[in-house]
């Protein structure tokens, strides 16, 4: 089984990043490569076309490559729920909520063995995998339920590529020990070092190169020097963004930084922006002035809710809505700026009704049924005929009361609304920014509030500007690290 691994020596080492590049990479070769994680863990899930969940970075991945983003993957997404519990999503499907010990005992079997099967259907079909590691590869303690380092590329007979991250100080330590606490079978995979976010003067960088291959047999395939596109974190996937937050910003989008916050990908093309900047704000914080406030999707839509009653900032929202600001929930946020939410069930794990924002005439009950699938539609605002593409992913039932001052976004009435003064907005469709002309009309109004000029709406959907920032940062891993020697 051909294939490569991506290791680090410590968590947020640059391995989702640099797995990305390479996927590219091979992928200009002409060979036929698929992305591969064998359990991830966190909030920030896309969802596939026949809707399964997987990681995001996977399916990140996946584009680089050139493919469709499949389950297949990442077989294992584990969302945390507090007090040491996950949403273990197998495959792309909900099973069931584990504590992080049941966890550890089910992943040494039936874990490993959906992993090996998920390994062997991929390839299958493609030439090579690139499978990316997770946190640290020399964890010895948690080996039995290892599903993503030492096992999977002992597995495969994979050559490994060992990445540490010098911005944290003490890479050489990090190597050297990663390396001492390595079998002798897994150390003979490593096959190439590579140095990541490198700060220092270049002479440096060459005596500690020269260092640890002396003292390794094994050689440096690259040093990559600091940058903002190759210091991303993975839960947000930062590769998208811009280099750090444009000096003079002309609009400023808030989002509400949720306990249970989902859909952070939601808002990467308007993080693209250059005029834009998009700030987080904690509901103990003070939201101040934004030109636009974006409640976004939640996991717990009542608790996140009851957060945003107990803390004052619904209240400081509703002001600011009243002020003239522009308010738009997405999904979960959606549901809040209705007259209440109820789960009768406890299915979120708050068993009641909670009353909400009151900005749209709807109410909405949870229910058990999951809606999960892709949608391309035509809307209706902030202009007529722009063709928006995303998916809908929630839980419950909204009932809208009919009246004249709210009007449906898209051709689908049930998708989203807004008020005729286009200062309330609320859509359960995720992914809506991606459209590069109906981004542009609804920024193009909170400009017009502040007396800017208008941008040209005539561009690319994000994911086309995506390709370009994948091709970016391809071309910059290439010309730090030599993949010759490995891939032989």
């Amino acid at each position: 089984m051909k294939a490569l691994t991506v290791l680090g020596t410590t968590s947020q080492a640059g391995k989702s990043i640099l797995t990305t590049a390479i996927c590219r990479l091979l992928s200009r070769k002409g060979i036929r490569v698929a992305p591969f994680k064998g359990a991830s863990i966190g909030q920030q899930a896309y969802l596939t076309e026949i809707g399964g969940q997987m990681s995001y970075a996977q399916a990140l991945q996946a584009w680089a490559a050139g493919i469709a983003p499949a389950v297949e993957m990442n077989p294992l997404l584990l969302k945390p729920k507090g007090e040491s519990t996950f949403e273990m999503i197998v495959k792309g499907v909900k099973t069931e909520t584990i504590s992080v010990n049941e966890f550890y005992r089910w992943a040494s079997s039936e874990g490993w063995a959906i992993v090996r099967q998920c390994l062997d259907q991929l390839a299958g079909e493609f030439d090579l995998l690139v499978c990316e590691g997770a946190g640290s590869t020399a964890e010895v303690h948690l080996k039995t339920s290892d599903l993503a380092n030492m096992r999977v590329a002992r597995y495969l007979n994979a050559p490994t590529l060992l990445l540490v991250d010098s911005e944290r100080g003490g890479a050489l330590a990090h190597v050297v020990g990663t390396l001492e606490l390595l079998e002798p079978i897994e150390r003979a995979l490593v096959r190439g070092i590579v140095i990541n976010k490198w700060r220092g003067p270049e002479a440096v960088s060459r005596s500690a190169v020269s260092w640890l291959e002396e003292r390794t047999g094994i050689p440096v395939l690259g040093v990559i020097p600091w940058d903002a596109i190759a210091c991303s974190e993975q839960e947000t996937l930062s590769l998208l963004k811009r280099h750090g937050t444009p000096a003079n910003p002309e609009v400023t989008v808030a989002v509400v930084r949720l306990p249970h916050l989902t859909g952070f990908a939601d808002f990467d093309p308007l993080d693209a922006e250059p005029t834009v900047r998009v700030k987080y704000v904690s509901p103990k914080q003070s939201l101040g002035y934004p030109d636009a406030l974006i409640v976004p999707g939640s996991r717990t839509t009542l608790a996140d809710l009851q957060v945003l009653q107990h803390s004052g900032m619904a209240k400081e929202i509703l002001e600011y809505q009243a002020a003239g600001g522009t308010v738009l929930g997405i999904s979960g946020g959606f549901q809040m700026l209705g007259e209440f939410v109820a789960d009768p069930e406890g299915i979120e794990g708050v068993e009641g009704r909670v009353e909400g924002l009151s900005l749209l005439p709807m109410t909405t009950v949870i229910t058990p049924q999951k809606v999960a699938r892709q949608r391309s539609l035509t809307s209706t605002y902030p202009h007529v005929g722009l063709q928006v593409t995303g998916y809908e992913l929630h839980r419950g039932h909204s009932k809208f009361s009919q009246t004249e001052e709210f009007k449906p976004l898209f051709e689908d009435a049930k998708l989203g609304v807004v008020d005729t003064y286009q200062s309330v907005w609320g859509t359960y469709l995720h992914g809506i920014f991606d459209s590069g002309p109906w981004r542009r009309t609804w920024l193009n109004r909170l400009r017009q509030q502040r007396g800017l000029k208008a941008l040209p709406t005539g561009i690319p959907n994000y994911r086309e500007q995506r390709e370009t920032l994948l091709e970016n940062l391809t071309d910059f891993i290439d010309q730090n690290i030599d993949m010759s020697q490995i891939l032989r």
